[in-house]
């Protein structure tokens, strides 16, 4: 498994999720691996039996609680936010640590079909068997059903609206039909789904309110400080780089800083003391893009630089993260560059000289 590109949250905390288990004194719900505290501590830090379980979503406490408690109930639970607010990274680790098994995912796209949701066959064996259990294909939602399970549903709203709505009677009935079998396959004791919605998705197959009223939404905010983003995006670009091999040193604290002031500026289309307006960029600008940006910058360092990330390996990666739309984010980004980078001091001279140079 050494070589494996990124394993799955079981497999990446499999050490803390055991440290769990054995330690487990509270009441665990049915088709559960561990108690809904056990699973607060597994996703937002503490330590067990000597063990230290990290933090693998740094936010509000409480909506981590509201997230386990809905799974405990019948109700399925929806995460909703802007892009990178680690919507996907919460659904996998509820996931890992309630059933320890995270990859019962139906990933929504515009190809997303009816049958990703439901079944499929396997027509060789259909044409020469007939319908059969045998030549059925299960969808990840049937295969968690089945086994009292919590199965995902990536960006539920770019699934077109049919495909939402097979999701209704599986919610309302918790059983499957197959008539192709005349028989119905009831959802056991566990089952639940979790879906993430992109708010910047909105209308492109908005959720009916039939739907909606099958989930419990709940909303991820994007962090509420500079500090906090810190802590987010150190901790996830240390755990990427341990794993890939990028030939460099972790960033430094000031250089995260400036990327997650950047980046909140012209997300926000303002300064972060709130004095100067700024023209926003048609990119997300979010924790997750900052994270690839300081990887891909640890990248560059690595293979082309002294193996510590430089002015010249961040303004390559800020260049590619910002300007998405040439005509309209090249004018936010030099007019942010002249206007507040420039007026900053000696701190911030080397990284506004480097990002000038590739203008």
């Amino acid at each position: 498994m050494q070589n494996v590109q990124r394993l799955p949250a079981e497999e990446l905390f499999k050490k803390e999720i055991e440290a769990l288990i054995a330690a487990e004194k509270s009441p665990i719900p049915t088709g559960w691996k561990m108690s809904p505290k056990s699973v607060l501590t597994y996703i937002c830090g503490g330590e067990v039996n000597g063990t230290k379980i990290t933090p693998k979503y740094i936010g509000n406490r409480r909506l981590v609680e509201i997230c386990i408690a809905t799974l405990v109930t019948d109700r399925a639970l929806l995460l909703i936010g802007e892009p990178g607010t680690a919507k996907s990274w919460l659904s996998e680790h509820l996931t890992a640590a309630i059933n320890g098994d995270s990859t019962r995912v139906v990933q929504g796209t515009a190809g997303t079909t009816e049958e990703h949701i439901r079944y499929s066959w396997n027509y060789a064996m259909l044409i020469a068997k007939g319908p059969c259990p045998e030549a059925m294909v299960k969808s990840p939602i049937y295969n968690a059903m089945e086994k009292g399970a919590i199965a995902r549903v990536e960006e539920i709203s770019r699934c077109a609206s049919e495909v939402q709505d097979a999701l209704i009677s599986i919610l309302s009935e918790k059983r499957i039909a197959v008539p192709e079998l005349s028989e119905e396959v009831p959802a056991q004791k566990g089952f639940s789904v979790i879906a993430t919605a992109n708010t910047r998705d909105k209308g492109v197959n908005d959720m009916s309110s039939a739907l909606k009223r099958r989930f419990n939404i709940v909303v991820l905010p994007a962090p509420s400080s500079v500090e906090s983003e810190m802590e987010i995006v150190e901790t996830r670009v240390n755990q990427l780089s341990s794993s890939l091999d990028l030939y460099a040193e972790p960033p430094q604290k000031d250089v995260i800083e400036q990327v997650v002031t950047i980046f909140r500026e012209l997300r926000n289309g303002e300064t972060l003391d709130g004095k100067q307006k700024l023209k926003t960029t048609s990119g997300v600008l979010s924790t997750a893009e900052a994270i690839s940006l300081l990887t891909n910058s640890m990248a560059l360092a690595g293979s082309f630089g002294s193996g510590e990330i430089e002015a010249r390996d961040l303004a390559a990666a800020l260049q590619g993260a910002i300007i998405k739309d040439e005509d309209k984010d090249s004018v936010s980004w030099k007019e942010y560059l002249e206007n507040v980078m420039k007026k900053r001091g000696s701190e911030w001279r080397k990284l506004y000289n480097a990002c000038k140079e590739l203008n």
